[in-house]
């Protein structure tokens, strides 16, 4: 696979956990001409060769793709914030979805040739029936009462129409699975680092982390040789629940499921962190496992950290929230 050179890139979201790691992993790229980094806030650290525009890409950038001849976009801006109820939860699914629709938008305008999105692998669902492993042909059946994921299942949908009415543009959607690491700030994986974790009867299920490091590395593989398609991410082997309480020192709490359920449902309710909603607990009884063979055979990568080598590296890196008060 040979490298196109001249590669102008620009971030969306640049200054967000993904974000600056993939930036530094960029800024290394010998093929690369030039960064070009949107967020509202500032970078998080000094990047070589790159502009930086501090905007919300809900509004056009056309005219700045074109000033700095970006010839690839990595749309990682995204909304994440918690809702208190269910109305504000239908408004930030509908903000992420008119962004992409304004950075795809701002693409036809311009010279990018090619799109990079960030999705997550839950957009497939927790279900009893879901083949192990899961491929990328596998139907997306995301719970709609989790926020973060039915966002990315409605911006998914997007970008499979996108290419009926504008053909030059390639696509490249990614679905990688826990994101952790020493700088772990992520809220998609929060619901396995709080004070204590809460287990659905006996079950013990495999879980499948990337280190955030990787993430970026294979992020940066995929742009730099333009590669389309739609991939799952996720680091070789897995980590079964019972370990990864005790990796990272918390109580794990196991109810039956006629009482999970109910208790997830009030907490959901009464507007504490969803973290404990039943669409979670799904996520326990029927894990979500990926196979990774389709990247590995578009681009012969190997993945250089486990899952449980990912999971170590945060617990060993960082005391996690709640230290003072556990169970």
């Amino acid at each position: 696979m040979t490298t196109r050179p001249g590669k102008v890139v620009a971030v969306t979201g640049a200054s967000g956990y993904i974000g600056s790691k993939l930036l530094q992993h960029l800024e290394a790229e010998p093929g690369l001409r030039k960064l070009v980094a949107f967020d509202t806030r500032p970078l998080t650290a000094p990047i070589h060769n790159i502009a930086v525009y501090r905007k919300d890409v809900s509004s056009s950038i056309g005219d700045d793709l074109n000033n700095q001849n970006v010839n690839t976009l990595v749309h990682l801006a995204f909304n994440n914030d918690p809702a208190s109820n269910r109305r504000e939860a239908a408004t930030i699914v509908e903000e992420n979805v008119d962004t992409l629709r304004s950075v795809l938008e701002s693409c036809l305008r311009s010279q990018v040739e090619h799109l990079v999105y960030l999705s997550t692998h839950t957009v497939y669902g927790a279900h009893q029936d879901n083949p192990v492993p899961i491929t990328e042909t596998t139907p997306l059946r995301p719970p709609t009462d989790l926020l973060y994921t039915y966002s990315k299942y409605r911006c998914e949908m997007v970008l499979q129409e996108f290419p009926q009415v504008q053909t030059n543009l390639k696509i490249t959607v990614l679905r990688p699975c826990g994101v952790v690491g020493p700088k772990h700030n992520d809220r998609a994986t929060d619901v396995f680092f709080r004070p204590w974790l809460l287990g659905v009867g006996d079950n013990n299920p495999p879980l499948q982390f990337i280190y955030e490091d990787e993430l970026a590395r294979v992020m940066t593989l995929l742009i730099m040789n333009g590669v389309p398609g739609v991939f799952n991410i996720a680091g070789s082997g897995v980590v079964y629940y019972r370990e990864l309480a005790r990796a990272i020192e918390r109580r794990l709490v196991n109810l039956p499921s006629f009482m999970a359920y109910p208790a997830a449902r009030w907490a959901w309710d009464l507007g504490l962190p969803p973290t404990a909603a039943a669409a979670g607990l799904d996520m326990i009884r029927w894990p979500i496992l990926l196979s990774t063979a389709k990247l590995h055979q578009s681009t012969g990568y190997q993945f250089w950290h486990t899952s449980m080598e990912a999971l170590s590296a945060f617990a060993n890196s960082q005391s996690l929230p709640g230290d003072e008060d556990q169970l």
